[in-house]
């Protein structure tokens, strides 16, 4: 189970940390991924790390503003959102990479939460 927090009203340029809170599994043998979806559009790729937390990779549309981190010890994966703009509007989504296609593939995520809101104001 994944139980995504942390969204929220905010204003352009302010800084968000949305959490994942993960049970059920063994946290650390998964991968972890976060996705978005903005108001009519698809669920896109966001951010991944490894379940060492060694290693992530990123969306190349999304440049340096996103930090994807975990802490296994607490069962969390996290998505720090530096310098907020009205684009990033949409739902994020967090997810377990259950199977090995491609890390920015949605076929690679079994599992899923439920999303956590972030609206950005101009």
């Amino acid at each position: 189970q994944l139980q995504a927090s942390g969204g929220g009203l905010v204003q352009a340029g302010d800084s968000l940390k949305l959490s994942c809170a993960a049970s059920g599994f063994i946290f650390i043998n998964y991968g972890m991924g976060w996705f978005r979806q903005a108001p009519g559009k698809e669920r896109q790729f966001v951010a991944h790390i490894n379940g060492m937390g060694t290693n992530t990779h990123y969306t190349d549309s999304v440049p340096g503003r996103f930090i994807i981190s975990r802490d296994n010890a607490k069962n969390t994966v996290y998505l720090q959102i530096n310098n907020l703009k009205a684009e990033d509007t949409a739902v994020y989504y967090c997810a377990r990479r259950n199977f090995n296609y491609q890390l920015e593939s949605l076929q690679s995520y079994g599992d899923w939460g439920q999303g956590t809101q972030v609206t950005v104001s101009s």
